[in-house]
């Protein structure tokens, strides 16, 4: 197995994968990062939860200099990656023996600020939303000239979202030579003309899904017999009493629908989806991180690249239409190596779907609701089961979980809730060492000037 020692990093790379205790590369991390030391285009395909993102930061961020003019630009399709990815940049540069500043920018937050300190001076790695690192360039304040290194995640979302024509402009305001990486879930065919335009004799890495199912995640189908799904939902929700249930419907509308019934039966619930104010969504995601909601409902682009802790619970009021989103919807709980369960809903009209998804290599545990208990059933439609489980694989989806399914352990709440608040802990501690160092090297700076 490789190590990170085996890429000879700079010191304070290797002192920061230390801190966060990175000993062994992941296989997107493997693969990608010596194409990016060796200057190549990239275009990567690879799920959530990956270590897709250090595969960018940890190359990148090792030969960004103390110059004060922009060197690198990461663009994410969402506020709460965005964040994610600062949280994980600062880590592994609060190391760093020169002083590199990250210039942060999404919407919701106060432009003029941001105006006002490009005016003085330039950051050297610039990490934000499509739209605010447009309008910023477009004002003629971030000066982009300089930029060797683009980087657009979840491109995929990206398009989905509307934002690629922002990220087209940013690119076009950029040096012809550039080096540029693209990381998606998939590669859809509209993403293709960007693609040509912009990367020069690209390095297409895909990494093919290990395990569908990870095999501390229990995968329900629950049978709804025909009745209301919103009741059923209601009454699985009571009866399992999650820790955290992260529920998901395909539109707007449903995820409005299913919170308004919940809400209406006394649950505390939120919502998530692409309708919420910047304010609206960052109050909520904040209130779900301090476990104010116990219930959770969102749509799949809301939700990519958002990692909420402590989901013990995934619950799909509506069966995805794109295969992918079933595995990203899924991939939410069991992180941590936590157990997790995932129950996916089925009305009689919907059999052919689960049929299709067995049809790829997910493997269902048949469950229904009975005297308010949740017991094991037998699979409806079982002829078409059988036809399902005779056909092929999908080869992109191979690999799946052959162990048996995990018994859950008791105490698997208290588990959660102190692990939870071990992680919360350490990155409070990292966040209050950071800011120290910023201000630190940020009045050393001044002091220069």
């Amino acid at each position: 197995m490789a190590t990170f020692a085996e890429y000879h990093w700079p010191n304070f790379i290797n002192s920061a994968l230390t801190k966060i205790n990175f000993q062994h590369p992941t296989p997107v991390q493997e693969q990608v990062i010596p194409i990016i030391m060796a200057g190549r285009d990239v275009i990567t395909q690879a799920q959530t939860g990956s270590g897709k993102t250090h595969a960018y930061l940890l190359p990148l961020l090792s030969q960004i200099t103390s110059d004060l003019q922009v060197q690198l630009v990461i663009t994410a399709p969402s506020r709460e990656l965005a964040y994610q990815i600062r949280t994980a940049a600062e880590t592994i540069i609060q190391q760093a023996p020169q002083t590199l500043h990250i210039g942060f920018y999404v919407g919701g937050t106060d432009k003029q600020k941001q105006i006002k300190h490009l005016q003085q001076w330039q950051p050297q790695i610039v990490i934000g939303t499509p739209g605010r690192i447009w309008d910023l360039i477009n004002n003629h304040v971030l000066q982009v000239q300089t930029v060797k290194y683009f980087v657009i995640d979840e491109a995929d979302m990206t398009l989905d979202m509307g934002f690629l024509p922002s990220v087209d402009k940013i690119a076009s305001s950029m040096p012809q030579k550039l080096q540029t990486l693209v990381f998606s879930a998939t590669i859809p065919q509209k993403l293709q003309p960007f693609l040509k335009k912009y990367l020069h004799q690209p390095v297409i890495e895909r990494l093919e899904v290990p395990t569908i199912i990870a095999p501390n995640i229990d995968n329900w189908a629950l049978f709804t017999k025909g009745r209301d799904k919103n009741a059923v939902l209601y009454q699985l929700l009571t009866l399992g009493q999650p820790y955290l249930a992260l529920i998901f419907a395909n539109t707007i509308k449903s995820v409005d629908q299913i919170y308004d019934y919940l809400a209406a039966q006394g649950l505390k619930v939120a919502k998530i989806h692409g309708d919420l104010t910047p304010r609206e969504r960052k109050r909520t995601m904040k209130a779900v991180e301090q476990m104010e909601y116990q219930y959770v409902v969102a749509s799949d682009l809301a939700a990519r690249g958002i990692d909420i802790p402590g989901v013990s619970h995934v619950i799909n009021a509506e069966i995805p239409n794109e295969d992918e989103f079933f595995v990203h919807r899924v991939g939410r709980t069991g992180r941590n190596q936590m157990s997790g369960i995932a129950i996916t809903l089925y009305g009689p009209d919907e059999e052919d779907k689960i049929a299709h998804l067995e049809q790829l290599g997910i493997k269902f545990s048949y469950k229904e609701i009975k005297n308010k208990e949740i017991t094991t059933a037998k699979p409806h439609d079982r002829r078409k089961q059988r036809t399902a489980h005779n056909q092929t694989l999908d080869p992109t989806l191979k690999g799946l979980v052959k162990k048996e399914k995990r018994k859950k352990k008791p105490g698997y709440r208290k588990k959660i809730k102190q692990a939870i608040q071990n992680d919360r802990q350490q990155k409070r501690k990292l966040e209050q060492r950071s800011e120290r160092q910023r201000l630190r090297k940020l009045k050393k700076q001044q002091n220069k000037i």
